[in-house]
């Protein structure tokens, strides 16, 4: 699923919009291990393969969920 393949690195705005949602989730998610994140110097990126991974981890959780009920 090479949905990102434009750029190997996004700044945290970028992933924002990506996966439509707020600043405070994306930053909630890095914090709970849920979305990978890099540092360079003060910034904060997070990958293409960690956007990709999240993604597929929301869609396992949402069949799980589905296959649940």
């Amino acid at each position: 699923m090479t949905i990102l393949a434009e750029r190997a690195l996004y700044a945290i705005p970028d992933a924002m919009a990506l996966l439509s949602m707020s600043r405070s989730v994306i930053y909630e998610q890095i914090r709970a291990g849920r979305l990978e994140a890099v540092h360079e110097g003060r910034r904060c990126y997070v990958t293409a393969g960690a956007l990709e991974r999240y993604v597929a981890l929301l869609e396992t959780e949402a069949r799980h969920r589905a296959d649940q009920a």
